[in-house]
């Protein structure tokens, strides 16, 4: 079994789970070790593999029904339909690429991504039966890709108004440094770095934090602040529960934060 994070919206949505993945029995000589989704990241194809059926089996769905892109920290938002489903596995696997969202109105679905310190995002209208997931980096970030899911969700069906959101695992703003490039960044993208910037007082470093900045662009997009849950957990603080390629390189393993509609 593998053991997951229950990820709780505001108001619970009935046949709705999301979930973050944890480490589970970690070897503290191998930044892998764990339950890691991800194939992209160096880790062995058959312990990736046996992770995804392990998850699979758990939430009673085919392995074909794990569905994750191949993030590039783009905004790019693709919608998981029935045409994709009829697609053939390589079809399927360039429809993913270089996609950092994904959005889906099917039931028995899992749709998810995979973080090491970034912020990941479920969503979800329950009166539309639409549901969502990103990936929000910094580079993600500034370029509002929290807005972009709401607004392709909307397309499908959803109102902003109705939407609820909950972040899960990521690195805390302590532990978030950044050099002032990136700050700069964020001022030229309008954010309100009053909100989402600190300097440390000893190093004089800029901290920013992620998870105020992705509900700043929800809040935006039209979602009420009272319906966007914040995450308490900390990837970097906590990397022997999440991974963290901050604490434990970018060579390391990814946790995989996933949102489904059971199929009842």
């Amino acid at each position: 079994m593998m053991e997951l994070l229950k990820l709780d919206f505001v108001r619970p949505v009935e046949g709705v789970e999301a979930f973050s993945t944890m480490r589970g029995e970690v070897d503290k000589r191998n930044s892998y070790s764990g339950m890691n989704l991800c194939d992209y990241v160096g880790d062995d194809a058959l312990r990736v593999l046996d992770a995804r059926i392990t998850l699979a089996m758990q939430l009673g769905v085919d392995l074909d029904d794990l569905i994750m892109p191949r993030q590039t920290h783009s905004c790019r938002v693709a919608v998981i339909d029935e045409d994709f489903r009829l697609m053939d596995i390589d079809r399927q696997e360039s429809a993913l690429e270089g996609v950092d969202a994904l959005v889906t109105a099917l039931k028995g679905v899992v749709i998810g991504v995979n973080t090491a310190d970034c912020v990941p995002i479920a969503l979800v209208d329950d009166q539309a039966s639409v549901i969502a997931v990103a990936h929000a980096g910094w580079r993600g970030t500034v370029g509002r890709i929290a807005k972009a899911v709401v607004e392709v969700m909307c397309r499908q069906g959803a109102h902003a108004e109705r939407i609820q959101a909950v972040m899960g695992p990521s690195i805390c703003q302590d532990c978030f440094e950044v050099g002032d490039e990136v700050v700069e960044a964020f001022k030229q993208a309008r954010f309100n770095l009053d909100d989402i910037v600190m300097r440390n007082s000893e190093t004089g470093k800029a901290h920013i934090d992620l998870r105020a900045a992705n509900r700043a662009l929800l809040i935006d997009a039209g979602v009420p602040s009272s319906q966007i849950v914040l995450s308490h957990h900390c990837s970097r603080c906590e990397h022997d529960r999440f991974f963290s390629a901050r604490r434990l390189g970018i060579n390391s393993g990814r946790t995989f934060t996933g949102i489904y509609r059971k199929d009842s």
